[in-house]
């Protein structure tokens, strides 16, 4: 009798173990899926319709499960997590750009006829804390974009945000650049404040800033965009808690600048000290194949805006605030469609 006794004690024993054994095994699964690496694609799945450019020159086709930890990454703010875009003043860029960027290029090409649509709720954390205030792109990032893949490879749009040194609040707003008839040195922007100023508010000298704009926005403070290009009219939409939201409609497929006598005088005012101002051709970006674009594309570098680099020197530029930062935490992207009535 013993003797059953302690082989049925000493089965119990054994299955004990084995549950113990396997309830480990499973709270070790378990600790090891909650540790995993997160990756961007994680978190805005649609990565794998765009390629990247980083700020030291990286390029990437295949975003699915990529990071780099310098500058496109991940961060948790403790509720949320975030796609951070960050890029130095100073790096290896573009062909056709003297500012970096950490940006994501859209795979999928389209001309305005056909449309598309993008996306993006984010917030700035950061932008260069140097430059010169009489030049109009110190102090900003560029968080969105069209750019043409043909002809003159012009931007139809890009949305900035812009902070001056010592304000709380920063503007946002969005800069249209004409498609210039044959010779594309006479090319200009025209801008359109959203929250803030436009492009065209810039400081009396150097060091001297406009006063702070009165509905701007923080860093830090989240705000959300939609660029929706359907039957080749651009139509955009703004949000952000506490603050108007704000709509705008622009053709690219018929120019509102084809004459010298259509030229804005904001226009004027920034560009015709450095250059011959040229008219837009009468279909704009008519036919011309584009594509969107977006993330950190900094507008801060040490020959135009005259902002600090460091020599290049990549850390030292992001320990001395030589840099932007831009987080996503939503974003989408896919065909143009017919806008709300």
């Amino acid at each position: 009798m013993k003797k059953i006794v302690l082989t049925i004690v000493t089965l119990l024993v054994i299955l004990a173990c084995k549950n113990v054994s396997k309830t480990d095994s499973n709270l070790s699964a378990k600790s090891e899926t909650e540790n995993a690496t997160k990756y961007p694609s994680d978190v805005i799945p649609f990565m794998d319709e765009w390629s990247i450019l980083c700020g030291d020159g990286t390029s990437v086709k295949n975003l699915v499960n990529f990071e780099h930890k310098e500058f496109f990454y991940l961060v948790n703010d403790g509720i949320t997590d975030w796609v951070v875009y960050k890029t130095p003043n100073s790096g290896i860029t573009s062909r056709t750009s003297n500012n970096t960027r950490t940006e994501l290029g859209q795979k999928a090409h389209w001309i305005p006829e056909t449309g598309g649509n993008l996306t993006g709720t984010l917030k700035v954390q950061h932008v260069s804390t140097t430059g010169d205030a009489t030049v109009a792109s110190s102090y900003s990032v560029v968080i969105g974009q069209i750019h043409s893949d043909e002809g003159h490879e012009n931007e139809p749009l890009k949305i900035f945000y812009k902070k001056f040194p010592g304000h709380t609040k920063g503007s946002v707003f969005w800069n249209y650049e004409i498609n210039t008839k044959g010779d594309n040195s006479g090319r200009w922007d025209f801008s359109t404040a959203v929250w803030g100023y436009d492009f065209s508010d810039v400081g009396a000298n150097p060091t001297t800033y406009p006063d702070e704009p009165e509905d701007g926005i923080a860093l830090g403070e989240e705000f959300s965009y939609e660029v929706n290009v359907y039957k080749g009219i651009m139509y955009l939409t703004f949000t952000s808690e506490g603050h108007e939201t704000k709509t705008f409609t622009k053709s690219l497929i018929k120019s509102d600048f084809a004459t010298k006598s259509d030229i804005p005088q904001q226009v004027i005012n920034v560009y015709s000290s450095r250059r011959a101002i040229s008219p837009e051709r009468e279909i704009a970006y008519a036919g011309e194949i584009n594509y969107f674009k977006q993330g950190a594309y900094n507008q801060a570098n040490g020959k135009s805006t005259k902002s600090e680099t460091y020599d290049g020197d990549i850390a030292k530029q992001y320990a001395n605030g030589s840099y932007a930062e831009v987080w996503f935490k939503e974003a989408t992207v896919g065909s143009g469609t017919a806008p709300n009535k």
